[in-house]
């Protein structure tokens, strides 16, 4: 094999998902973006071919007893893939951990922090350890370190008003009725006919707590009648839901039994976490809390003060980690933040952080639209970092969009021409120069000038959020205007998110559609979401004769080997854990006798692998209203190449979002508020949501958008700015009015940024 070969990662015929038998030759050491409409094949490239076959051959260098605890990843489908170097997946799934994970524990800069207190710190706690939150020798003895307080709230569980027989007790699971709730309405301690409100100190302390001792209450459950030990309601919550993990209930559980809880914070630690030893030390006046309760920004500054033989080497250690964070344009963070708190964009650029102070090399780093959650300003800044990455020694391989990621690639693969079954092709490779030129569509918007709207549309009415003062935000009232469509900019942490918090508190009856899980099985795809299952089961149980339960991977229909999943899903307790594609029924979830049964030439496993836009066209031969008009909201919406059949929790945060907006486009009169509805947009997909923002506007809604995509401010009637920074820099409307004023506008990045896609004096019409 020749010297040129070995700078290369080489795939030939790759087929994975909508690939059709691609072939490339990927420089290594180099910055590669992959670019392309959504459903194009990006993802499969580089993801679940590069990424997979990488980590794949890696576990198979290990000894077999530890090959066996690993995870066991398949062959992508590909004739070869040869000269693959150890790659880092750094995605934008949540960077989630419980509640004792913060930005401080997860970029390892509070054991520098923890390290500079115990050695330099006064009057000193002891090692380390003594100021850790997860270790018994630090943590707060109230709050067993969590910096809160969790405790049931018995004004949600009991209503005052009614009488234990009456339903007095709220809570489901111990309603009256249930063999639980039988527990408080016969016992004779108790008249169960008597508000609970009126109950004496006494009986409400027996209520909750009983009467220390022990008595029987006879109780009829599905074994029929029985005496067993009174429990007290609060103990009996306690017990089952507070004393216990909450994750090994189920999801539904869960939900149910946050409604009935109260947090604080704990009033011992203040919310800091630690005993109060830990709390006491003080390093040039500051004690530990203060530290991670700064801003990072601020935090380097306090640090840089430091000084001695000791302290000053551990305070620089702490400060180059920090200083990395705030380049990449999240010195507004403190190191307390949980976190669970922080967005897949945030999430993403932690991780990267961590990778930045790594001294490996030679490795293959893999991004998934880093450029999510970014300001314009910010992206310069990413694309600094990823060149740093690149300087190490690495190869970097980007997954993006945005045409500031794009400009400063050494290399570009445009995937496409379309999505799903019309993708699946290289249709470019080289330079961003020669992709300006290309005759692509990313090659085509590249070279499109978009002007601002010089005559929007004129507002309706108006609804008021007034002194907003949650989070950052400093006494802002702001007035949304009604029937036109609103973007909120401004540079991350500067308020957007918490302003339409905000506006969604003061006005319910809007419409959230964010880029949130959407809260449903594993089993959920788009044909159960939309509703469109039951109609395929009815229409195959009416054209074969059997029944409708028989096409359901559900129901009867289902694989045995896999229940109906598709996959088998290993558990690895310590490890995240792997899916493999069921063998029993190659991944199509059914039994083999349901696919022998068809329609039209069709069994139900083909409907369910058809994409939106292939199912348009053959309900079309069946007489039915319900189906056709939801898949072409999922046309409207931009997701077309969508499968009726792919597991929703495979669905990016940007399709997620869409597919919750698809079932809510038949509305007339309401308020829409969309979280960066552009996330994973193609500049191409772009324009269609924007189609569809006007078709929303023009039906007599109202559209409140947080965006950063310039094209969406351009196109926007209003334009709502925050800043002038993040954090504590920010939280203030800096800019209210129409997108041509903005351009006009001194003190914000947002115009500065609009300014420069157009140049000077250069207001064309949208």
């Amino acid at each position: 094999m020749d010297q040129e070969t070995h700078q290369h990662i080489t795939i030939d015929g790759a087929r994975e998902n909508n690939l059709r038998a691609v072939s490339l030759r990927i420089p290594k050491g180099r910055l590669t973006v992959f670019t392309g409409v959504s459903g194009s094949g990006k993802s499969s490239v580089v993801f679940d071919t590069i990424a997979v076959e990488s980590q794949r051959q890696l576990n198979e260098t290990f000894p077999s007893f530890v090959r066996n605890r690993l995870p066991k990843y398949e062959r992508p489908h590909a004739d070869a893939i040869e000269e693959l170097s150890p790659a880092i997946v750094v995605d934008q799934k949540p960077v989630g951990g419980h509640s004792r994970s913060t930005v401080g524990t997860m970029t390892d800069i509070y054991a520098v922090i923890r390290v500079l207190f115990s050695r330099h710190g006064t009057p000193s706690a002891g090692p380390a350890t003594a100021y850790s939150f997860n270790d018994p020798a630090g943590m707060c003895p109230a709050c067993d370190g969590l910096g809160r307080t969790v405790r049931p709230d018995y004004g949600r569980i009991l209503d005052p008003a009614k009488s234990l027989a009456d339903g007095a007790i709220l809570f489901p699971p111990f309603a009256a009725g249930t063999w639980q709730g039988q527990t408080y309405t016969n016992t004779p301690d108790l008249d169960a006919h008597k508000p609970v409100g009126q109950f004496t100190d006494a009986e409400r302390q027996f209520l909750l707590r009983g009467g220390g001792r022990r008595r029987k209450v006879n109780v009829n459950n599905t074994g029929g009648a029985r005496d067993i030990d009174y429990e007290g309601l609060a103990d009996r919550f306690e017990r089952l839901y507070l004393n216990r993990d909450l994750s090994a209930l189920a999801q539904r559980t869960r939900d149910l039994v946050r409604g009935f809880l109260t947090e604080d914070t704990c009033p011992a630690c203040d919310g800091a976490r630690l005993n109060p030893a830990a709390l006491a030390t003080r390093v040039n006046g500051l004690g530990i809390a203060d530290c991670t309760r700064m801003e990072v920004t601020d935090l380097i500054r306090e640090l840089g003060r430091v000084e001695g033989a000791v302290a000053a080497p551990i305070a620089r250690a702490a400060i180059t980690a920090l200083e990395r964070i705030e380049a990449i344009g999240l010195g507004y963070l403190s190191l307390d933040r949980e976190t669970s708190t922080l967005s897949g964009g945030e999430g993403q650029r932690l991780k990267m952080v961590r990778h930045l102070g790594s001294s490996l090399t030679g490795m293959t780093y893999i991004f998934d639209e880093p450029s999510v959650g970014l300001h314009p300003r910010d992206v310069g800044r990413l694309g600094d970092l990823l060149l740093r990455l690149r300087d190490k020694g690495n190869t970097v391989l980007v997954v993006e969009h945005d045409p500031d990621v794009i400009a400063v690639a050494d290399h570009v693969i445009d995937m496409g021409p379309a999505a799903g079954a019309g993708g699946g092709l290289v249709v470019f490779e080289g330079t961003p120069r020669e992709l300006r030129h290309a005759d692509t569509l990313t090659g085509r918007h590249l070279r499109r000038a978009t002007g601002i709207k010089e005559r929007p549309r004129e507002a309706v009415g108006g609804r008021w959020v007034e002194g907003a003062g949650l989070h950052n935000l400093r006494d802002v009232s702001v007035r949304v205007p009604t029937g036109v469509l609103t973007a909120v900019t401004g540079v991350a942490g500067s308020g957007k998110s918490t302003l339409v918090s905000a506006f969604t508190a003061a006005h319910p009856d809007a419409v959230v559609v964010d880029q949130s899980s959407i809260g449903i099985s594993g089993r959920s795809t788009p044909a159960t979401y939309l509703g469109i299952m039951d109609t395929v089961r009815k229409l195959f149980a009416r054209g074969t004769g059997a029944k409708a339960s028989l096409f359901s991977f559900n129901s009867h229909g289902a694989c045995e080997s896999c229940q109906g999943r598709g996959v088998i899903c290993s558990d690895l307790a310590f490890m995240d854990p792997v899916t493999t594609t069921c063998e029993a029924c190659e991944g199509r979830r059914f039994k083999d006798e349901v696919l022998r049964l068809t329609v039209d030439g069709r069994s139900v496993v083909d409907v369910l692998e058809m994409t939106a836009g292939q199912a348009l066209e053959f309900f079309a031969r069946f007489d039915d209203t319900a189906v056709r008009p939801r898949l072409r909201a999922l046309r409207d919406v931009g997701l077309t190449y969508l499968t009726l059949g792919q597991p929703l929790s495979t669905l990016s945060g940007g399709e997620r979002q869409r597919i919750k907006l698809a079932t809510q486009l038949h509305r007339t009169g309401t308020t829409y508020v969309l979280d960066e509805p552009t996330t994973g947009l193609h500049m191409a997909d772009v324009d269609g949501l924007l189609g569809l923002l006007d078709r929303l506007v023009d039906a007599g809604n109202t559209v409140l958008v947080v965006e950063h995509n310039l094209d969406v401010v351009k196109h926007a009637d209003w334009v709502i700015d925050l800043g002038p920074d993040g954090g504590k820099h920010g939280g203030r409307i800096v800019f209210e009015g129409t997108p041509a004023q903005l351009l006009r506008a001194e003190g914000s990045f947002t115009a500065e940024h609009l300014r420069g896609t157009l140049g000077p004096g250069r207001v064309r019409a949208a």
